[in-house]
């Protein structure tokens, strides 16, 4: 089991930024990747950004390509989710979620998922 846990969610106005933090525990040494989804109201869950947790390599949504940033530290087990330049449109419910194989993009091959975290972008 892989317990995750989100924080730095909040309110925040239009072009501005904010810092997710994904903390990892349990047997983190089972998963390969960690990654971010995001579900507003109404909507289906999509793909926001993975990071693999032995290379490092990173995975975009177009939609957030250029505005956000994906890092990890193996050390604490910790995986953060910088996001600058925010749009009305990235409001959400964030989740992150570990995944022991597969593609990056689709939130049925992540095997554990944390409680999500609320980001409001609006003026």
């Amino acid at each position: 089991q892989v317990q995750l846990v989100e924080s730095g969610g909040g309110l925040v106005q239009p072009g501005g930024s904010l810092r997710l933090s994904c903390a990892a525990s349990g047997r983190t040494f089972s998963s390969n990747r960690v990654g971010w989804f995001r579900q507003a109201p109404g909507k289906e869950r999509e793909f926001v950004a993975a990071i693999t947790w032995s290379t490092g390599s990173t995975y975009y949504a177009d939609s957030v390509k250029g505005r956000f940033t994906i890092s990890r530290d193996n050390a604490k087990n910790t995986v953060w989710l910088q996001m600058n330049s925010l749009e009305p449109e990235d409001t959400a419910v964030y989740s992150c979620a570990a995944q022991n194989s597969g593609s990056p993009y689709y939130s049925n091959l992540y095997d554990y998922w944390g409680q999500g975290t609320q980001v409001t972008v609006s003026a």
